[in-house]
């Protein structure tokens, strides 16, 4: 029962907590580069992978390390949303272009596929610490930045 209520308490202060968005301004500033959003999304990823096994290591006595527990989960979310972030605000509404004159349809649908995976990926991370969500969310970001960089 203490526990449950452990629990109850971490998942509440996770919903609670608000997070800034920081994402890419939408005007051509030229002070953003595809190979610095493309790192931080990696670091992205190690960072939610090692929240996860914090979390879980850190609940094999939860009651003694409630506070860092819930430091961690919070970490998680955010650094997840920041790549949800990343890839609608930055990939999909500005990068990623099917033009009539450049435009490969395969490819464009092969990039749109995979920001679609990494969306799903990070909300899979927020949902729960299994290891391999964070490892899916890895091999993903990791063939995105294949397709996105291929010439």
């Amino acid at each position: 029962m203490k526990s449950c209520l452990l629990l109850a308490a971490v998942a509440l202060s996770s919903l609670a907590s608000t997070s800034s968005l920081n994402a890419h301004c939408q005007v051509p500033c030229g002070i953003y580069s595809d190979d610095t959003v493309l790192i931080d999304l990696q670091t992205h990823q190690k960072t939610i992978a090692k929240a996860m096994n914090q979390i879980n290591e850190l609940s094999k006595d939860a009651g003694k390390n409630a506070n860092q527990i819930s430091r961690w989960v919070t970490n998680k979310e955010e650094h997840a949303t920041k790549i949800q972030d990343t890839m609608t605000q930055y990939f999909l509404a500005q990068r990623v272009k099917l033009t009539a004159s450049t435009g490969d349809p395969e490819a464009y649908f092969n990039k749109l596929t995979l920001i679609h995976q990494i969306i799903v990926h990070a909300m899979k991370c927020k949902q729960t610490t299994d290891p391999a969500n964070a490892q899916g969310l890895q091999e993903t970001i990791a063939a995105f930045t294949k397709a996105y960089t291929a010439k």
